[in-house]
C-alpha cells in the first residue's frame, strides 16, 4: 500500500516501512496537526521498555516543547505499551504481549466540542530524521 498521507496508516497494526521521502511528507503534515492542537498524547508500542523510552526521548529532542517527567524511573518487562501526556507531563509503561510496533500520536484540544485524532503508527526512528 503507497503512504502519502497520514490517513493512509490507520489501516497498519505495525508501522510500516517508510521511505526518507514519505517521512519527510508526514512529518510536515503532522507538524501542521500539532500546530493547531493544545497538546499530544503519545502512544510507544515496542518490543522493549528501553526502545519505547528512546522513541519518547527522539519527540522531545525534536520538540522542545514536549517535555516528560521521570523516564529514567520507567520499567517493564517485554513488549510494551508506553503512554504519555504532553500538557501533565506525566508517562506511564506497561507490559503487554500482542501489540504491534510503533509510535500513535493523538492532538488533543482544551474545548471538548473538538474531536481529537490519532495518527499513527509510525516507525519508532520516525523523529530521528
Amino acid at each position: 500500500m503507497e503512504i502519502n498521507n497520514l490517513i493512509d496508516l490507520n489501516s497498519f497494526r505495525s508501522a510500516p516501512q517508510i521511505s526518507k521521502i514519505q517521512m519527510k511528507k508526514l512529518l510536515e503534515e503532522l507538524e501542521e496537526y500539532f500546530l493547531n492542537s493544545d497538546w499530544i498524547t503519545i502512544g510507544i508500542m515496542a518490543s522493549s521498555d528501553y526502545q519505547a523510552i528512546k522513541a519518547l526521548k527522539s519527540i522531545s529532542k525534536k520538540y522542545s516543547s514536549i517535555e516528560f517527567l521521570d523516564l529514567d524511573s520507567l520499567h517493564a518487562n517485554g513488549s510494551v505499551f508506553l503512554k504519555a501526556n504532553q500538557k501533565t507531563g506525566n508517562v506511564f509503561i506497561r507490559s503487554e504481549n500482542g501489540l504491534g510496533e510503533g509510535i500513535l500520536l493523538t492532538c488533543q484540544f482544551d474545548e471538548d466540542s473538538r474531536e481529537s485524532n490519532t495518527y499513527g503508527p509510525l516507525p519508532l526512528d520516525f523523529f530521528n530524521q
